[in-house]
This record gives C-alpha cells, structure tokens and sequence, in this order.
C-alpha cells in the first residue's frame, strides 16, 4: 500500500462522504483449529473468546505475563467451527511464532495462513451499496463475517474496519485480488493508502502498534481495559488485576497552530508525557494526536502544552473519538 494516490486529504475525505479501498494485503492471519481451539485462543486472548458466536468478529490484545502488549488483533470465528486471527505486518511473524508455543499446551494447530490472502478494506459510507453491485447476498452487518462471491471472486466479507466509517474488509485468494480491486474502484471506491489510513484512525482514536501500544505498555494504560476480561485467565491478566497505571493514554486536539509528531514533550500541572501519535486532521483542520500523560491530566478539557520542535503549543485533552460524524 502506497503512503498515497492522488493526496492523502483527497483520500481521507473521500472515505469520511464517500466510499474508500485500501489494500491491507500486508496484514498477516492466523488460523486456529482444534477441539481446544477455543480454550487455546481464550488462554492467550485477552477478549472472552467464548462469547465469539459463528460468524462472528471480536477484538482483543495478546499480552506478556508483564501485561505488556504485543499486538492487538481482531478473531473470526468461522462457520466450520475454526478461527481466524488478523495480526499486525509487523508483528505477524513474532505473533505466529508466540501462538504456537503457546498452543504446544492444547489440543489446537496454529497455521500460518498469510500466504492464503489479500485483504481489501472497502470504508466509508457508500461502501456498503457500492459492495452489493458485486455480490449475490446481503453483505454480513458490524462485526459479523460471512462467506460469499464478491465480483466473481470467494471471499470472507468482514463486517470491520479501521477508520471508524462503516463498511467491510474483504479477505480474498491473493490472484483474484486485482480483480475485486477493479470491481470495487470501478463502482466509485477512490484508492486509499497509509496515509490516509493513519489520519482517519487517528480522527477516531483507533491504536497503531508501535506508537499507542508498545511491550512496554499494558492495555490498561492504553484504554483498552474494555477488551480485557481478566476472569478468563489470559496470559498478562493476573499483571493487569487491580492495577493503578501512573500513566493513561489521552486523545488531545491543540487550541492554536501547529502540528503535533509522535516523540514531542508533553507538559502538564501534574508533570510530563509523550506523543505517541500527531497529525493535522482534514476533518478537523486542527493538529490532533494521542498522548500519554499523568493518570491525573486525563479528563477531558483538561489544559497541556506539547513542545513541538522547541515550541510550546497549547493544547487539550479531548474526550474519544476526536471526530464524530455530523451527519
């Protein structure tokens, strides 16, 4: 995926009024099978596996036993009774190598399934109606999966995404993945690349590994407390229990000029934080970003200065998501 096509705002506005298509064929999958395959997944997901009905799609992060994160991910659980889980680029490697140990433990076989796919993410809101052009069936509602035919082509149509539009991610044999993509910007999809990609999950404060979260960073002081169902007994969960972060992650948006980047100074009353992700929203048209910060600068309205290139800018902290959609 290219950092852009025709401009990074072009296409960010595009997903926000119309429909985008990113190619995310970088993401890596996972396929778990097994009589213990749910157990498997519920022991090193920090998520309730369990609750992940056929057809269905849930979020969640895989943690150390330091409670450290080492990626997020989204699980599939597929009508055959398998599972399937998206892992970062990255991250893909070190995760696959990670979930099979792990599985040594369980009636449950891990495979490496990224040479299976491609992946297309259809987003914004004409998706949807520009998707059914190409398929027979009713495409599955959020967070929902269903095998059909789009344009001709099997697919696994993925009711998720990561620009906080509706729409689908499409997870299809990689030699009829020209094919769709033709299909799909044929019917009105504008091409989106990572650019585009960074601000529009940024607008909606959506994590980026390797800037939001980190080893070093547990899903607690990060936000994600709500994807962490400690009584499941993942692996990192008895590190998370009861735990009081001296740090949260906030989202902020600057009062005045400037443009926040990822390592710029933070400064509050209650002492210093880090940058972890910055941009000029095109939606916005203000400098925006995510933040560490003392656990007691975390409300919303609350007042920082982030230093960015020796220049102190005001800012604030912002309550979740910084963009909303005023339609």
């Amino acid at each position: 995926m290219p950092v852009q096509y025709e401009g990074i705002r072009h296409e960010h506005v595009a997903v926000r009024t119309r429909a985008g298509l990113f190619d995310v064929s970088h993401m890596g999958q996972v396929e778990t099978r097994g009589p213990d395959a749910e157990a498997f997944l519920q022991r090193v997901l920090s998520n309730d596996v369990s609750k992940i009905q056929p057809g269905g799609a849930q979020y969640s992060v895989l943690c150390k036993e330091d409670g450290g994160v080492l990626d997020d991910l989204f699980t599939y659980r597929l009508d055959d009774g398998s599972f399937l889980t998206v892992t970062n680029a990255a991250n893909h490697e070190r995760d696959f190598a990670w979930l099979a140990e792990h599985a040594e433990q369980f009636d449950a076989t891990v495979t490496d399934a990224a040479e299976r796919y491609a992946m297309l993410a259809l987003q914004g809101p004409d998706a949807r109606a520009i998707l059914a052009r190409h398929i027979d069936a009713e495409a599955p509602p959020r967070m929902r999966t269903a095998r059909m035919r789009v344009a001709g082509a099997d697919c696994l149509v993925c009711g998720t995404g990561y620009t906080g539009e509706d729409g689908v991610e499409l997870l299809v044999a990689p030699d009829d993945s020209a094919a769709v993509w033709d299909a799909l910007t044929g019917g009105g999809a504008t091409p989106a690349g990572l650019g585009a990609r960074d601000t529009l999950r940024l607008e909606v404060c959506f994590h980026l590994y390797g800037n939001d979260l980190s080893e070093d960073r547990n899903p607690i002081e990060a936000g994600l407390g709500w994807c962490c169902k400690l009584d499941t007994g993942f692996v990192g969960s008895d590190a998370l229990r009861d735990l009081e972060p001296a740090e949260l992650l906030v989202p902020f948006a600057f009062t005045g000029p400037g443009i926040p980047r990822p390592g710029n100074p933070v400064h509050t009353e209650h002492g210093g934080g880090t940058v972890t992700s910055g941009t000029l929203s095109p939606c916005l048209d203000t400098g925006i970003g995510m933040a560490y910060v003392p656990a007691a600068a975390r409300a919303p309205g609350t007042p920082i200065e982030i230093d960015v290139r020796g220049k102190p800018r005001a800012a604030e902290v912002r309550e979740r998501p910084l963009y909303k959609d005023q339609g």
